[in-house]
Protein backbone atom coordinates (compact mmCIF):
# COMPACT_ATOMS: atom_id res chain seq x y z
CA UNK A 1 0.00 0.00 0.00
CA UNK A 2 1.18 3.51 -0.47
CA UNK A 3 1.13 6.76 1.52
CA UNK A 4 -0.99 9.61 0.40
CA UNK A 5 -1.72 12.67 1.60
CA UNK A 6 -5.40 14.29 1.05
CA UNK A 7 -6.63 17.98 2.18
CA UNK A 8 -9.98 18.19 2.90
CA UNK A 9 -11.37 21.66 2.27
CA UNK A 10 -14.65 22.56 3.29
CA UNK A 11 -16.57 24.37 -0.33
CA UNK A 12 -17.54 27.78 0.92
CA UNK A 13 -17.63 27.09 4.33
CA UNK A 14 -19.13 30.24 6.07
CA UNK A 15 -21.47 30.87 3.67
CA UNK A 16 -22.74 26.92 3.76
CA UNK A 17 -23.35 26.90 7.38
CA UNK A 18 -25.18 29.49 6.97
CA UNK A 19 -26.87 28.47 4.30
CA UNK A 20 -27.77 25.22 6.18
CA UNK A 21 -29.40 27.00 9.09
CA UNK A 22 -31.55 29.17 6.47
CA UNK A 23 -32.73 26.83 3.90
CA UNK A 24 -34.16 29.80 2.18
CA UNK A 25 -31.00 31.35 0.93
CA UNK A 26 -30.35 28.15 -1.30
CA UNK A 27 -29.37 29.22 -5.04
CA UNK A 28 -28.85 33.03 -3.86
CA UNK A 29 -25.72 34.94 -3.56
CA UNK A 30 -24.75 35.36 0.09
CA UNK A 31 -22.04 37.57 1.61
CA UNK A 32 -20.99 37.28 5.27
CA UNK A 33 -18.80 39.79 6.50
CA UNK A 34 -19.10 41.91 9.90
CA UNK A 35 -22.62 43.00 11.15
CA UNK A 36 -23.93 41.96 7.78
CA UNK A 37 -24.85 46.03 7.41
CA UNK A 38 -22.79 46.87 3.40
CA UNK A 39 -23.27 50.59 4.33
CA UNK A 40 -21.00 50.03 7.60
CA UNK A 41 -17.13 49.67 7.14
CA UNK A 42 -15.93 45.83 7.27
CA UNK A 43 -14.52 43.05 4.91
CA UNK A 44 -16.31 40.16 3.22
CA UNK A 45 -15.62 36.78 5.66
CA UNK A 46 -16.69 34.58 2.65
CA UNK A 47 -18.98 34.83 -0.14
CA UNK A 48 -20.84 31.93 -1.66
CA UNK A 49 -20.63 30.69 -5.63
CA UNK A 50 -23.74 32.23 -6.56
CA UNK A 51 -22.25 35.73 -5.27
CA UNK A 52 -18.47 34.95 -6.67
CA UNK A 53 -20.24 34.96 -9.92
CA UNK A 54 -20.25 38.64 -9.58
CA UNK A 55 -16.44 39.22 -8.68
CA UNK A 56 -17.46 39.28 -4.83
CA UNK A 57 -14.64 37.64 -2.71
CA UNK A 58 -13.58 37.42 0.55
CA UNK A 59 -11.52 40.54 2.37
CA UNK A 60 -12.93 42.50 0.02
CA UNK A 61 -14.75 45.96 1.47
CA UNK A 62 -18.68 45.76 2.24
CA UNK A 63 -19.11 48.57 0.50
CA UNK A 64 -17.61 47.54 -2.98
CA UNK A 65 -19.43 44.28 -2.34
CA UNK A 66 -22.69 46.03 -2.65
CA UNK A 67 -21.83 47.59 -5.44
CA UNK A 68 -20.94 44.39 -7.66
CA UNK A 69 -24.20 42.31 -5.86
CA UNK A 70 -27.25 42.12 -7.36
CA UNK A 71 -30.66 42.88 -6.08
CA UNK A 72 -31.57 39.63 -4.59
CA UNK A 73 -28.17 39.22 -3.02
CA UNK A 74 -28.37 38.47 1.43
CA UNK A 75 -25.46 40.30 3.22
CA UNK A 76 -25.30 38.24 6.80
CA UNK A 77 -23.34 39.11 10.02
CA UNK A 78 -20.41 36.85 11.18
CA UNK A 79 -20.97 34.26 13.90
CA UNK A 80 -17.79 32.70 15.06
CA UNK A 81 -19.46 30.06 17.69
CA UNK A 82 -21.67 28.74 14.75
CA UNK A 83 -18.88 28.14 12.38
CA UNK A 84 -16.83 26.73 15.41
CA UNK A 85 -19.39 24.53 15.93
CA UNK A 86 -19.54 23.30 12.46
CA UNK A 87 -15.72 22.96 12.28
CA UNK A 88 -15.58 20.54 14.99
CA UNK A 89 -18.27 18.80 13.81
CA UNK A 90 -16.63 18.46 10.29
CA UNK A 91 -13.51 17.39 12.24
CA UNK A 92 -14.63 14.94 14.30
CA UNK A 93 -16.67 12.83 11.46
CA UNK A 94 -13.17 12.51 9.57
CA UNK A 95 -10.97 11.70 13.16
CA UNK A 96 -13.60 9.03 13.21
CA UNK A 97 -12.24 7.79 9.87
CA UNK A 98 -10.79 4.30 9.83
CA UNK A 99 -6.64 4.44 9.28
CA UNK A 100 -6.48 8.34 9.03
CA UNK A 101 -4.11 10.64 10.88
CA UNK A 102 -5.73 14.14 10.77
CA UNK A 103 -4.01 17.70 11.11
CA UNK A 104 -6.02 20.48 11.27
CA UNK A 105 -4.93 23.63 9.64
CA UNK A 106 -7.82 26.19 9.73
CA UNK A 107 -11.81 26.15 10.10
CA UNK A 108 -12.88 24.33 7.30
CA UNK A 109 -9.39 22.31 6.08
CA UNK A 110 -7.26 20.10 7.21
CA UNK A 111 -4.58 17.09 5.81
CA UNK A 112 -5.22 13.36 6.24
CA UNK A 113 -2.41 11.13 6.24
CA UNK A 114 -3.44 7.24 5.41
CA UNK A 115 -1.75 4.21 3.58
CA UNK A 116 -4.24 2.69 0.71
CA UNK A 117 -3.96 1.46 -2.79
CA UNK A 118 -7.46 3.87 -3.44
CA UNK A 119 -7.08 7.12 -2.23
CA UNK A 120 -10.21 7.99 -4.00
CA UNK A 121 -11.72 5.64 -1.81
CA UNK A 122 -10.82 7.45 1.37
CA UNK A 123 -11.86 10.91 -0.58
CA UNK A 124 -15.35 9.38 -1.22
CA UNK A 125 -15.09 8.37 2.65
CA UNK A 126 -14.40 11.50 3.76
CA UNK A 127 -17.03 13.54 2.12
CA UNK A 128 -19.37 10.88 2.58
CA UNK A 129 -18.64 11.25 6.62
CA UNK A 130 -18.88 14.89 6.54
CA UNK A 131 -21.84 15.53 4.42
CA UNK A 132 -23.72 12.60 7.42
CA UNK A 133 -22.70 13.88 10.40
CA UNK A 134 -23.12 17.64 9.50
CA UNK A 135 -25.06 18.45 5.89
CA UNK A 136 -22.14 20.18 4.56
CA UNK A 137 -19.62 19.30 1.34
CA UNK A 138 -16.48 19.49 0.89
CA UNK A 139 -13.37 19.07 -1.72
CA UNK A 140 -11.06 16.60 -1.45
CA UNK A 141 -6.96 16.82 -2.88
CA UNK A 142 -5.08 13.92 -3.42
CA UNK A 143 -1.18 14.13 -3.46
CA UNK A 144 2.03 12.18 -2.78
CA UNK A 145 2.62 14.71 -0.46
CA UNK A 146 0.99 18.43 1.49
CA UNK A 147 1.95 20.93 -1.57
CA UNK A 148 0.66 18.29 -3.75
CA UNK A 149 -2.38 17.95 -2.23
CA UNK A 150 -3.27 21.22 -1.04
CA UNK A 151 -3.17 22.42 -4.85
CA UNK A 152 -4.91 19.65 -5.97
CA UNK A 153 -8.04 20.72 -4.21
CA UNK A 154 -8.89 23.61 -6.30
CA UNK A 155 -8.74 21.32 -9.34
CA UNK A 156 -11.13 18.97 -7.49
CA UNK A 157 -14.04 22.29 -6.07
CA UNK A 158 -17.21 22.13 -5.83
CA UNK A 159 -17.48 18.95 -4.23
CA UNK A 160 -15.32 17.07 -5.97
CA UNK A 161 -11.84 15.33 -5.88
CA UNK A 162 -8.39 15.21 -7.95
CA UNK A 163 -5.12 13.42 -7.49
CA UNK A 164 -1.46 15.52 -8.22
CA UNK A 165 1.50 14.03 -7.73
CA UNK A 166 4.70 13.39 -8.94
CA UNK A 167 3.85 11.89 -12.32
CA UNK A 168 1.43 14.63 -13.22
CA UNK A 169 2.63 17.76 -11.62
CA UNK A 170 4.32 19.41 -15.12
CA UNK A 171 1.29 18.36 -17.10
CA UNK A 172 -1.03 20.50 -15.04
CA UNK A 173 0.98 22.82 -13.27
CA UNK A 174 4.07 23.34 -15.48
CA UNK A 175 2.58 26.59 -17.64
CA UNK A 176 0.80 27.92 -14.52
CA UNK A 177 1.76 30.96 -12.92
CA UNK A 178 3.70 31.26 -9.74
CA UNK A 179 1.07 32.67 -8.12
CA UNK A 180 -1.03 29.42 -8.53
CA UNK A 181 1.59 28.00 -5.93
CA UNK A 182 0.80 27.34 -2.37
CA UNK A 183 2.50 30.04 -0.39
CA UNK A 184 3.25 32.30 -3.37
CA UNK A 185 1.53 35.67 -2.98
CA UNK A 186 1.89 38.87 -5.23
CA UNK A 187 4.63 40.08 -3.76
CA UNK A 188 7.17 36.78 -4.32
CA UNK A 189 5.59 36.73 -7.80
CA UNK A 190 6.71 39.71 -8.68
CA UNK A 191 10.24 39.18 -7.82
CA UNK A 192 10.60 35.81 -9.45
CA UNK A 193 9.08 37.73 -12.47
CA UNK A 194 11.98 40.43 -11.92
CA UNK A 195 14.52 37.00 -12.83
CA UNK A 196 12.15 35.86 -15.99
CA UNK A 197 10.58 32.97 -13.44
CA UNK A 198 7.10 33.57 -14.11
CA UNK A 199 5.41 30.10 -14.78
CA UNK A 200 5.62 26.93 -12.64
CA UNK A 201 7.92 25.35 -15.19
CA UNK A 202 10.12 28.22 -15.29
CA UNK A 203 10.67 28.45 -11.42
CA UNK A 204 11.54 24.28 -11.38
CA UNK A 205 14.25 25.40 -13.96
CA UNK A 206 15.44 27.79 -12.29
CA UNK A 207 19.07 28.68 -10.46
CA UNK A 208 18.52 27.13 -7.24
CA UNK A 209 20.90 30.11 -6.36
CA UNK A 210 19.31 32.71 -7.91
CA UNK A 211 16.35 32.38 -6.05
CA UNK A 212 18.07 31.31 -3.10
CA UNK A 213 20.22 34.70 -3.61
CA UNK A 214 16.53 36.69 -3.59
CA UNK A 215 15.28 35.38 -0.97
CA UNK A 216 18.38 33.63 1.65
CA UNK A 217 18.94 30.52 2.35
CA UNK A 218 15.70 29.19 3.82
CA UNK A 219 12.94 30.67 1.69
CA UNK A 220 14.78 30.15 -1.42
CA UNK A 221 15.68 26.43 -1.35
CA UNK A 222 11.89 26.70 -0.20
CA UNK A 223 10.60 28.98 -3.35
CA UNK A 224 12.77 26.97 -5.90
CA UNK A 225 11.93 23.49 -4.61
CA UNK A 226 7.68 24.64 -4.72
CA UNK A 227 8.28 24.55 -8.75
CA UNK A 228 8.58 20.96 -8.54
CA UNK A 229 5.51 20.49 -6.10
CA UNK A 230 8.09 19.53 -3.36
CA UNK A 231 7.34 19.55 0.11
CA UNK A 232 6.55 17.91 3.24
CA UNK A 233 4.72 14.88 3.32
CA UNK A 234 3.93 13.78 6.79
CA UNK A 235 0.91 14.07 8.58
CA UNK A 236 1.27 15.39 12.22
CA UNK A 237 -1.77 15.27 14.07
CA UNK A 238 -0.37 16.85 17.13
CA UNK A 239 -2.88 19.85 17.92
CA UNK A 240 -1.69 23.20 16.49
CA UNK A 241 -0.36 26.08 18.35
CA UNK A 242 -1.19 29.58 17.77
CA UNK A 243 1.79 31.74 17.20
CA UNK A 244 0.04 34.69 18.10
CA UNK A 245 -3.10 36.17 18.73
CA UNK A 246 -4.62 39.47 17.59
CA UNK A 247 -7.56 42.09 17.56
CA UNK A 248 -8.41 44.44 14.53
CA UNK A 249 -11.09 46.73 14.09
CA UNK A 250 -12.30 48.73 11.44
CA UNK A 251 -13.96 52.22 12.53
CA UNK A 252 -17.13 53.63 10.92
CA UNK A 253 -15.72 56.81 11.37
CA UNK A 254 -11.84 57.87 10.94
CA UNK A 255 -9.74 58.31 13.83
CA UNK A 256 -8.45 62.07 13.62
CA UNK A 257 -6.13 62.46 16.94
CA UNK A 258 -2.91 60.66 18.14
CA UNK A 259 -4.81 60.50 21.62
CA UNK A 260 -7.65 58.58 19.30
CA UNK A 261 -5.58 56.37 17.70
CA UNK A 262 -3.57 55.83 21.66
CA UNK A 263 -6.36 54.50 23.18
CA UNK A 264 -7.86 52.22 20.23
CA UNK A 265 -4.28 50.75 20.54
CA UNK A 266 -4.23 50.00 24.26
CA UNK A 267 -7.37 48.42 24.14
CA UNK A 268 -6.98 46.15 21.17
CA UNK A 269 -3.88 45.81 22.73
CA UNK A 270 -4.79 44.72 26.44
CA UNK A 271 -7.28 42.03 24.24
CA UNK A 272 -4.57 40.31 22.59
CA UNK A 273 -2.70 39.83 25.41
CA UNK A 274 -5.46 38.50 27.22
CA UNK A 275 -5.90 36.23 24.70
CA UNK A 276 -2.33 35.29 25.48
CA UNK A 277 -2.79 35.18 29.01
CA UNK A 278 -5.38 32.56 28.60
CA UNK A 279 -3.09 30.49 27.20
CA UNK A 280 -0.44 30.54 30.13
CA UNK A 281 1.84 32.13 27.71
CA UNK A 282 4.07 34.88 27.60
CA UNK A 283 4.75 37.66 24.76
CA UNK A 284 7.68 38.37 22.73
CA UNK A 285 6.65 40.54 20.11
CA UNK A 286 4.14 43.47 19.35
CA UNK A 287 2.57 44.13 15.64
CA UNK A 288 0.73 47.18 14.77
CA UNK A 289 -1.16 47.15 11.92
CA UNK A 290 -2.65 50.32 10.52
CA UNK A 291 -4.76 51.40 7.58
CA UNK A 292 -4.72 54.97 6.83
CA UNK A 293 -7.54 56.63 4.88
CA UNK A 294 -8.63 55.98 2.01
CA UNK A 295 -7.05 51.94 2.15
CA UNK A 296 -3.46 52.05 2.69
CA UNK A 297 -2.21 49.67 5.08
CA UNK A 298 0.98 49.55 6.94
CA UNK A 299 2.58 46.67 9.59
CA UNK A 300 5.20 47.48 12.15
CA UNK A 301 6.73 45.46 14.64
CA UNK A 302 8.85 45.58 17.62
CA UNK A 303 10.54 42.76 19.40
CA UNK A 304 10.15 43.16 23.48
CA UNK A 305 13.41 43.02 24.99
CA UNK A 306 12.31 39.80 27.13
CA UNK A 307 9.68 37.62 27.04
CA UNK A 308 6.89 39.35 29.63
CA UNK A 309 3.66 38.28 30.63
CA UNK A 310 3.20 41.46 32.06
CA UNK A 311 0.36 43.28 30.70
CA UNK A 312 1.80 46.93 31.20
CA UNK A 313 4.59 45.56 28.79
CA UNK A 314 2.42 44.81 26.30
CA UNK A 315 0.66 47.81 26.45
CA UNK A 316 3.37 50.09 25.69
CA UNK A 317 5.05 48.53 23.32
CA UNK A 318 1.66 48.59 21.38
CA UNK A 319 1.40 52.30 21.98
CA UNK A 320 5.05 53.54 21.41
CA UNK A 321 4.26 51.74 18.08
CA UNK A 322 1.08 54.27 17.69
CA UNK A 323 3.71 57.04 18.16
CA UNK A 324 5.50 56.57 15.03
CA UNK A 325 2.46 56.84 13.10
CA UNK A 326 1.89 59.61 10.57
CA UNK A 327 -0.08 62.07 12.84
CA UNK A 328 -1.83 63.84 9.95
CA UNK A 329 -3.39 61.09 8.41
CA UNK A 330 -6.57 59.92 9.17
CA UNK A 331 -6.57 56.20 10.45
CA UNK A 332 -9.79 53.62 9.27
CA UNK A 333 -8.64 50.50 11.02
CA UNK A 334 -5.51 49.16 13.21
CA UNK A 335 -5.09 46.03 14.72
CA UNK A 336 -2.46 44.74 17.17
CA UNK A 337 -1.01 41.35 17.25
CA UNK A 338 0.74 39.82 20.45
CA UNK A 339 3.34 37.29 19.11
CA UNK A 340 4.36 33.95 21.43
CA UNK A 341 7.44 31.51 21.64
CA UNK A 342 6.59 28.55 19.76
CA UNK A 343 7.39 25.47 22.41
CA UNK A 344 10.78 24.79 20.15
CA UNK A 345 11.85 28.21 20.99
CA UNK A 346 11.40 28.40 24.59
CA UNK A 347 9.89 26.15 27.88
CA UNK A 348 7.56 23.39 27.41
CA UNK A 349 3.79 24.56 27.09
CA UNK A 350 0.31 22.79 26.47
CA UNK A 351 -0.65 22.53 23.14
CA UNK A 352 -3.68 23.73 22.55
CA UNK A 353 -6.89 23.44 20.27
CA UNK A 354 -7.16 24.55 17.02
CA UNK A 355 -8.95 27.70 16.88
CA UNK A 356 -10.72 29.12 13.81
CA UNK A 357 -9.94 32.35 12.03
CA UNK A 358 -11.81 34.13 9.24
Amino acid sequence: MGAWVLHVDMDQFIAAVEVLRRPELAGLPVIVGGRGDPTERAVVSTASYEARAFGIGSGMPLKIAARKAPPDAVFLPVDHEAYEQASHEVMTALRALPGVVLETIGWDECFLGVETDDPEAVARQAQDAVLDATGLHCSVGIGDNKIRAKIATEFGKPRGMFRLTRENWFDVMGAKPTRDLWGVGPKVQKRLAEHGITTVQELADSDEGLVVAEFGPKMGVWYHGLGSGNGPDVVDDTPWVARSHSRETTFQHNLTTPDEVADAVRELAGQAFDDCAAEGRPVIRVHLKVRYAPFETKTFGRRLPAPTVDRDDVLNAAVALAETLDAQREVRLLGVRAEMPMPEEGDPIERTPVRGRI
